[in-house]
């Protein structure tokens, strides 16, 4: 017998083995996928979905003969667990390891390459047996700072993830120092976390999550409290803090308002500048009337037109003359119905620039609505009057009535007599 066939024949009796012995790893229990451990793992905890998993492995078909190895390239093989970017049995496999741990897998074609096979060393519905061990794991690093880092202990449904500016509702414990130091459900909008006491490093973390997921989240300092640290629940300053996170529901927003955040952090910032030079006071000015404005034009998209004055008064406190605040103003005041204080701001957009065909269009407006409204109340008080008219008509009538059945009862009785009249004199 030639080493060929010795290794083959070693092969088809470790696959039957396998195949005899093997305990089902498939959540459909299937037999899909059968593994025996063929060495124990050193440590008790195993890799989670979307961790970085370091292996080392040798892949044989069913007769024995091998088509790879990481081994014969002297280098591990690395992928994301749970990611699908390995073979369904591998993901399904790794899972259940410990680090250290070697075992024998034994692949139906179904989760592995199926009918389609993979040309040229597997052919179709071919089932595959690997010898895997386990050389270590780590969680996912989400923005490859080392900032984040996520453990997924049970995996979203779907595919779409909360934006920023989307209202999420979550469930999350907090750890510091193996401490718990909150505990709580909290429905919040992504990007505005911390109104909440809730570190930046879960806004983040929760645009890259999916409804349903739970998941384990590693938080550095820069994405924790910071160098503030949080008093409030005894956290020293730069300290690193481990979450559990559930995000239980999300409701995605529109772009305006995620722009609404983040012209408000501009502003939040920027007003915070203090020791400029002249020219850096300028500057920050200019940046903050851009932002002003931009933040009037996302409240009148949202309708929140109170908020869109607001910005705009701030806008031309400094600048009183600028054109865009004025026209907006009007705009959001026209929208509340208040059409002379529109019919102002429009005007004085025409005092800036006489071209501006916009404004001219918009005292029309101002004009043919404050007419309507005008005829309106007009309407309303004519017909209030009127009601109040029939029903004074009404009341004369019904006395008039009662003073004519007087009359007529007076009138049928006729005078008294001489002697009803000593009589009633009489009684007096």
């Amino acid at each position: 017998m030639t080493t060929d066939e010795a290794t083959k024949s070693e092969g088809e009796v470790q696959a039957v083995a396998l195949a005899e012995r093997g305990e089902d790893i498939t959540p459909a229990r299937d037999r899909g996928v059968l593994k025996i451990i063929k060495r124990p793992g050193s440590e008790d905890e195993s890799p989670m979905i979307g961790d970085k998993v370091y292996v080392h492995y040798k892949g044989k078909l069913a007769n024995g003969k091998k088509f790879d190895s990481s081994r014969d390239r002297n280098e591990p093989f690395v992928f994301s667990l749970g990611k699908g970017q390995v073979i369904k049995a591998w993901d399904i496999g790794v899972a259940t390891m410990k680090k250290g741990e070697i075992c024998y897998l034994l692949c139906k074609p179904e989760y592995a390459y199926g009918s389609a096979g993979n040309a040229p060393k597997i052919p179709s519905n071919a089932t595959l047996f690997f010898e895997v061990e386990l050389l270590d794991f780590k969680g996912e690093d989400l923005f490859e700072d080392g900032g984040i880092i996520r453990r997924i202990k049970r995996k979203g449904e779907g595919y779409s993830n909360p934006n920023e500016g989307a209202t999420v509702e979550i469930h999350l414990e907090g750890f510091c120092g193996g401490t718990r130091f909150d505990c709580k459900d909290v429905k919040f909008v992504v990007g505005e976390g911390e109104d909440h006491d809730i570190p930046i490093g879960i806004d983040k973390a929760l645009e890259k999550m999916q409804r349903g997921e739970h998941c384990v989240l590693y938080l550095g300092p820069r994405y924790g409290f910071g160098e503030a640290g949080k008093p409030k629940y005894g956290i020293q300053a730069n300290a690193e803090l481990v979450y559990e996170v559930t995000l239980k529901s999300f409701e995605k927003e529109g772009k305006y308002l995620q722009a609404v955040i983040q012209y408000r952090k501009i502003v939040s910032w920027l007003e915070m500048e203090y020791g400029l030079s002249e020219k850096e006071s300028k500057a920050s000015d200019s940046f903050l009337l851009a932002a002003f404005l931009n933040l009037a034009m996302c409240y009148l998209k949202l309708r929140e037109y109170a908020k869109a004055v607001e910005c705009c008064d701030k806008a031309l406190g400094l600048d009183q003359d600028n054109e865009k605040g004025l026209y907006r103003r009007g705009e959001a005041r026209l929208l509340m119905n208040e059409f002379e204080l529109a019919k102002c701001d429009f005007q004085k957009v025409l005092e800036v620039n006489p071209q501006n065909k916009a404004a001219k269009s918009q005292i029309s407006v101002c004009q043919k609505k404050t007419k309507e409204h005008n005829e309106r109340d007009r309407r309303i008080y004519a017909n209030m009057f009127a009601k109040f008219a029939e029903r004074d008509a009404k009341e004369a009538a019904s006395k008039t009535g009662v003073e004519k059945a007087v009359e007529k009862a007076a009138c049928e009785k006729g005078p008294k007599t001489g002697a009803e009249e000593e009589e009633a004199e009489g009684h007096v």
